[in-house]
């Protein structure tokens, strides 16, 4: 067990030990985004090297298949992690996931391909898939609880969305390899050998990740439940009987920022270099000036969740999905160039940041310390394992289904509807303490919780 992060007078942690707490935090959860997401920018190449096609949807059909299958494993990391997180701890769970992810990664970049071993490539891949969704499952939820049990009442949506604004910069740094790669190389390089180097560079990059992790302490709150010794047997029994409500508000509430964010940075990149025929580099480009976006708005959009609460933001990325999201597929579609793809995804990124500010202060928010890790990150798992690793497949699905490429536009609608019915349950606990482990005073939807 990692030493006590020291704490203040008010029982929280002091600055110096937030502020490690948030780079031990936030670098690790950078090297996991990038490993996970270069997948999906590497789509069209991964589609020729394993799954070689006459047609091209075909092939980025089997390739995002591939890509959900990692998504399976997501709440099966989350049950695994989560728990071990809620028994020994979470610095010791986060460094599981950030080792786990980087030899998966390292691997994907070695496997020959299709045409050097046959069905084994594929195979592979989708063992080193199912490795990435495992550990980030667990990684998620992880990195929420810890940065959340370090901040004091007040500052909870901002110290969190540091994690979010690490999920941004994971998304920034592989979507700029993946376009100096692109913009460098010619594509018979890059479809040769080129799209392999995005995976071992996020395989060498990992272990300082892991390293930072190592030396940070652990969270005051959960060093109080050891120190109690009210660590639960079991997490997810008791998450699923005692708290049922706030897991499923929880869930749904998690939905459109997972279909937001895999429909406009992984689908679209794809969809717009196949059907739009936007040169590759382009797209990488225009997800860029998105992930920029994403990155300066998120802090701020977590600052004012701990002024105004969580859920009148969470109540207008909803509404924005249902309305925007049809005007925003049109216009991609219309323009057909890369200014409609920029305009597009930047649009898509300020209305995603409505989500990311607040979400893993919210989620934590819910629970009580001794089950907090797996109670998050079953229903975000959940949430991001049925509508967001899906998303790609769902989309290129409806438009093969309907003949219409605007037809994704449908999907995010539906899911902007759940999470804003879902809003509606959640507990508002912006500023308030964080939940003692103490039973539920209502285990129904909007039930509150004693104090």
């Amino acid at each position: 067990m990692a030493a006590a992060a020291p704490t203040s007078a008010r029982g929280h942690a002091d600055e110096a030990a937030i502020r490690r707490a948030v780079v031990a935090c936030g670098i690790g959860q950078i090297f996991e985004i990038y490993d996970f997401v270069i997948y999906g920018l590497m789509a069209g190449a991964l589609a020729r090297a394993f799954f070689p096609s006459e047609d091209p949807i075909a092939g980025l059909l089997s390739t995002f298949a591939t890509f959900a299958v990692g998504f399976v494993m997501r709440p099966v990391g989350a049950v695994v992690i989560g728990a071990y997180g809620d028994r020994h701890g979470r610095r010791a769970a986060l460094v599981v996931t950030i080792g786990l992810m980087a030899a998966a990664t390292g691997v994907i970049g070695l496997i020959p391909s299709y045409s050097s071993i046959g069905l084994a490539g594929p195979v592979i891949l989708v063992l080193c898939r199912m490795a990435q969704g495992f550990s980030t499952g667990g990684e998620w939820g992880g990195a929420a609880a810890f940065l959340v049990e370090y901040a004091p009442a007040a500052r909870r949506g901002a110290i969190s969305s540091y994690q979010q604004a690490a999920t941004a910069l994971g998304l920034l740094a592989a979507t700029l390899v993946a376009f100096i790669l692109t913009s460098a190389m010619d594509a018979a390089t890059f479809a040769s050998w080129g799209w392999r180097v995005p995976f071992l560079i996020g395989f060498v990059l990992g272990p300082i990740g892991y390293y930072l992790r190592t030396k940070v302490e652990e969270t005051p709150a959960f060093e109080r439940i050891v120190a109690t010794k009210d660590i639960s047997r079991s997490p997810l029994r008791r998450s699923l009987t005692e708290y049922p409500g706030p897991v499923l508000a929880a869930f749904g509430v998690s939905i459109i920022g997972c279909v937001l964010n895999y429909v406009f940075f992984i689908f679209v990149p794809s969809f717009a270099q196949q059907q739009l025929q936007i040169p590759t580099s382009a797209t990488f480009l225009s997800t860029l000036v998105g992930g920029v976006i994403y990155l300066v708005l998120t802090p701020l959009t977590g600052r004012l969740s701990d002024r105004i609460g969580r859920k009148p933001l969470f109540f207008a990325a909803s509404l924005a999905s249902v309305v925007l999201a049809y005007p925003l597929f049109q216009m991609l579609v219309s323009m057909h160039s890369i200014t409609g793809l920029i305009l597009t995804q930047a649009v898509a990124s300020v209305i995603l940041t409505l989500y990311t500010g607040p979400i893993c202060a919210v989620l934590s928010e819910q629970f009580p310390t001794n089950i907090r890790y797996t109670a998050l990150s079953v229903s975000y798992g959940f949430a991001v394992a049925i509508f967001g690793g899906f998303a790609p497949l769902i989309s290129i699905g409806l438009i093969r289904l309907t003949g219409d490429p605007v037809a994704p536009a449908y999907y995010l609608v539906a899911a902007g509807v759940l999470s804003f019915v879902a809003t509606i349950f959640i507990n508002e606990r912006a500023r308030l303490p964080l939940l003692d482990d103490i039973a539920p005073r209502s285990t129904s939807l909007g039930g509150t919780f004693a104090r």
